[in-house]
């Protein structure tokens, strides 16, 4: 038995050899690849949150006072407050024309000057400000403010400024000596003629009118005589490119009515004395502008406004100056300058201080024409020509003033008179240039 047991081992042990002979290897496990690394992720920053800009500080020179510039200094805080990208920094200057002088070409100027607009030539020139026609056009001016002050605004053929208030004259009387239907029309010289030669007949102590350039030295006052009877077609009496209208037709027929005007009205004239004469009932008319009615209000005159002809109108206004350009402030700047030609703000100020705004909603606003001074006022300012804003500005007064001077005394006749001034004026411009 023990035989047959190891006969049989025997022979798996060699079977086994045989095999092994064979080539024939037992099964592996099958190969596995090395695991891989995971991708390493580059480390994200945490989001930064972006710096948010400075303001830009718009700077403005200006000559308000008083409640005016109260009032103004509310509406700036108020924009301040709403605005995170522009602030306003409002400064009273005294003599703006000394200060720009030495600021402007050391770029330390403003960014705006309010100032008026017998200023934008002579700044323009002096490179003080630029022409606005890259921010706005005449389409935003005319759809927004008063004629007058559109063409205010024009010099050299561009936009120069954005207009802010007006001021003019009127016909200012007493309604305890004339009524409504003893006013002429605004375009009427011949019924002013024949209503004033009519008072005088019924009532011979006293005078229909006084008109302080009528026996005195004064081309603003009468401004409206010429201006109305046709010198407004022309600009007044030099236009922006030096050219001058008093001899002209227009020119001619506005110094003859003037000479027949002469027997109904007073000989001599100031301020003070067509105030003495219409406060003390002595005249019926003061060709007068805002800055009497307080005299007249003191005075306790039932008083009325109406227009007549076409006075001077004044204008304040907003100029960008080249400081703001070279800073880079100009489109914050002509922003602001928008902001302060709303009939929101307009508005505000006129009602406050009682100026006329050069806006055309604010001065149709029901609120602001319930104030009679400038419902009146701003009547006759529709129909103004605008003082000039061209260099040549200071050549009219004295000739124009002289002119009619001696026009009214007789020492010369309205042709010859208007020649002369003419004659003078031109001399004035050509020394200028």
């Amino acid at each position: 038995m023990k035989k047959r047991l190891f006969a049989l081992l025997s022979l798996l042990v060699v079977a086994s050899m045989l095999l092994v002979a064979c080539g024939q290897k037992p099964t592996e496990a099958p190969a596995t690849e090395a695991p891989t690394e995971a991708p390493t992720e580059e480390p994200t920053e945490a989001p930064t949150e972006e710096a948010t800009p400075e303001p830009v500080t718009v700077t403005i020179w200006h000559g308000w006072s008083g409640a005016y510039a109260e009032e103004y200094q509310k509406i700036i805080d108020e924009f301040n407050a709403s605005h995170d990208d522009i602030q306003i920094e409002a400064s009273q200057v005294d003599n703006l024309s000394d200060a720009l002088q030495v600021a402007i070409p050391a770029g330390e100027g403003p960014d705006i000057i309010e100032w008026v607009q017998d200023q934008i030539g002579r700044n323009a020139l002096a490179g003080n400000i630029v022409p606005l026609d890259d921010y706005i056009d005449m389409d935003y001016l005319e759809s927004n403010f008063e004629p007058a002050a559109v063409k205010a605004m024009v010099w050299n053929g561009q936009i120069w400024g954005i207009p802010e208030s007006q001021e003019g004259i009127a016909l200012v009387y007493n309604k305890d000596l004339i009524g409504e239907d003893q006013l002429p029309a605004p375009d009427d010289f011949d019924s002013l003629m024949e209503l004033a030669k009519k008072f005088r007949e019924d009532h011979p102590d006293m005078y229909y009118l006084c008109n302080q350039g009528l026996g005195n030295p004064d081309a603003y006052h009468v401004a409206p005589i010429y201006f109305g009877l046709g010198l407004s077609k022309y600009g007044g009496y030099i236009d922006d490119q030096g050219n001058v209208y008093l001899a002209t037709p227009e020119g001619y027929a506005a110094a003859q009515w003037i000479a027949d005007f002469r027997p109904y009205a007073p000989a001599e004239t100031s301020h003070e004395i067509c105030k003495s004469m219409l406060t003390e009932g002595q005249a019926a008319i003061w060709w007068t502008g805002p800055w009497a009615i307080k005299d007249i209000e003191d005075a306790g005159i039932n008083y009325g406004i109406a227009p007549m002809g076409s006075p001077f109108v004044g204008i304040k206004l907003f100029m960008l100056t080249q400081n703001a350009v070279d800073r880079g402030h100009d489109q914050a700047a002509i922003e602001v300058m928008k902001y302060f030609g709303t009939a929101e703000v307009q508005k505000r100020l006129s009602l406050v201080n009682k100026t006329i705004p050069a806006n055309s909603d604010a001065l149709n606003d029901p609120e602001v024409q319930a104030i009679p001074t400038i419902a009146g006022f701003g009547a006759s300012l529709n129909r103004g020509t605008p003082m000039p804003n061209h260099p040549y500005i200071d050549c009219q007064w004295g000739p124009v003033g002289d002119a009619t001077t001696a026009i009214w005394n007789g020492s010369q006749e309205p042709k010859e008179a208007m020649d002369a001034a003419q004659a003078a004026i031109e001399e004035c411009i050509a020394n200028m240039q």
